[in-house]
């Protein structure tokens, strides 16, 4: 149970990191918020990949971290319109 956790917490943080280099949004929300893009950004990807018809890959992979980063990139996009909207 631990390690899963740990495993969540480290893939979305990297994911996290990768989607905000994507995005050029460097430091825009530091660790924590990098780690929670990350693991909703993975809830996301793997809606994408299944609407696709495709599988969810393995969370510790170098697919899983590409399809939660491609998950939080979308996530980021959602939130630059959200902000736009409220300015």
């Amino acid at each position: 149970m631990l390690i899963n956790i740990l495993a969540w917490i480290i893939v979305g943080g990297v994911a996290g990191w990768l989607a905000s280099l994507v995005m050029n949004r460097d430091g825009g929300y530091g660790l924590v918020g990098n780690v929670v893009i990350g693991i909703i950004g993975s809830f996301i990807g793997g809606y994408v990949l299944r609407f696709f018809g495709q599988s969810d890959p393995n969370a510790f992979s170098i697919l899983g971290i590409l399809t939660a980063a491609l998950g939080a990139v979308i996530l980021l996009v959602i939130l630059g319109l959200i902000r736009k909207l409220i300015k």
